[in-house]
């Protein structure tokens, strides 16, 4: 039987194209029911406060670069949705007066402009800008890892993929947008040999840092959330950290505090994580394959699956 049609983009693969019969179940879950989610390798945590929440994603780059040694480099890739851990992260360094000089970060993806070439800080939505002002050039200079150290998918992207070879990635931090990506792993165009089904989940994950086509949902999200509604400013294109680099990260943490995703998207990655359902046209369900995913969620931004005028 063919897969529906999108309801949002016709001409790409999303969510509103999986059967119908997945969806049945995802409203009916509530915070306890998704926590109970959890099997190994697959862990939900629910936060009581945004303090909390945003406490515990800035710990997770605390831990992973203390771990960081001349002699087996580490470091965490991390988002920029959400971006409040970020001062955070900064305020533990200085005020606990850690050394981070050995340690690694990679920004996770970065925006590329109409000629293909991805943005530079002085754009007002580049990525790495933002890294920058909320967390690294905050943080003491006698303290700081060098330049060196900032790995962001700009320039020569195989030298960023092949970073992930030679240093350890602890941890890679992702938010969830509303076409259930993480990173800019949106869902592909409807066209050529994914026509008629998206690519399978083992094609998929072969994918490596690239430079990518934006889902509509994408464009559309980054520009409410982002550029006050300016969806003219948002570019269609980004360069992004791939499910190859993904798969070599110890630990994929997954953090929702309401603010990217909408309660049904929510739901329903987790669900497909659980129930080991992978389908590319759902970025993020392809997470169910990887042995180490942790999904942190804010409990009162979870909202509820109801029908409700505004």
């Amino acid at each position: 039987m063919p897969r529906p049609i999108s309801k949002v983009a016709p001409d790409w693969w999303d969510y509103t194209t999986l059967d119908p019969e997945i969806y049945a179940d995802v409203p009916k879950l509530n915070a306890r029911s998704l926590e109970k989610l959890s099997r190994p390798g697959f862990k939900v945590v629910m936060y009581d406060t945004l303090e909390d929440f945003y406490l515990a994603e800035a710990l997770e780059y605390i831990n992973a670069w203390r771990q960081s040694t001349d002699d087996n480099p580490a470091g965490i890739c991390g988002p920029i949705g959400p971006t409040e851990q970020l001062p955070l992260v900064a305020r533990l360094v200085n005020e606990l007066e850690l050394d981070i000089r050995k340690a690694h970060y990679w920004g996770m993806d970065e925006w590329v402009d109409d000629d293909g070439v991805p943005v530079p800080t002085s754009h007002p939505l580049s990525f790495a800008k933002a890294d920058m002002q909320l967390c690294f050039n905050r943080i003491d200079r006698k303290l700081r890892m060098p330049q060196s150290h900032l790995h962001f998918p700009t320039g020569d992207l195989n030298a960023y993929s092949k970073s992930f070879d030679e240093i350890r990635c602890v941890v890679m931090q992702g938010g969830q947008g509303e076409v259930k990506h993480w990173a800019f792993n949106d869902p592909p165009r409807r066209k050529g040999k994914y026509k008629d089904a998206p690519p399978a989940p083992e094609e998929y994950r072969k994918l490596k840092t690239r430079v990518t086509d934006l889902h509509p949902m994408t464009v559309i999200q980054n520009a409410r959330t982002s550029g006050g509604g300016q969806v003219a400013l948002v570019p269609t294109r980004a360069a992004t950290v791939g499910p190859l680099e993904t798969w070599k990260a110890e630990k994929v943490s997954i953090w929702q505090a309401g603010c990217h995703d909408n309660p049904f998207g929510m739901r329903l990655t987790a669900l497909m994580i659980s129930q080991k359902v992978p389908d590319s046209s759902v970025p993020m369900s392809l997470l169910a394959d990887h042995p180490n995913v942790q999904f942190n969620y804010y409990r009162h931004g979870l909202g509820a699956c109801e029908t409700e005028m505004h």
